[in-house]
């Protein structure tokens, strides 16, 4: 879920929002709602779900689980700034003062 929220809205955020800070803020409300969503779908599973096959174990701290999130995080920041950049890029193409 959280890897569908960062591809679907990250790079579109930083494309259309005037403002990186307002660009990152926003991708990171979306994102921090779809982790606690996700994070907590995988531990009432684990806690005693249906699922044959749980995330993770009770019993084990999911340090993977916690390093691929932080790694999906960093790569949504990366695509606003590279969306805001194009935005930026094409403006100066087509003859439009550019902030700096």
């Amino acid at each position: 879920m959280i890897a569908v929220v960062t591809v679907l809205s990250a790079f579109a955020l930083g494309y259309f929002m005037r403002s990186r800070l307002a660009a990152n803020t926003t991708y990171a409300v979306a994102y921090l709602w779809a982790f606690t969503y996700q994070t907590l779908y995988l531990i009432l599973d684990s806690f005693g779900g249906t699922s044959d096959a749980p995330a993770f174990e009770p019993s084990d701290f999911p340090l993977s689980y916690g390093l691929v999130t932080l790694a999906i995080f960093g790569l949504g920041f990366a695509l606003v700034e590279a969306g805001h950049r194009l935005r930026l890029r094409r403006r100066s193409r087509r003859g439009e003062l550019v902030p700096t």
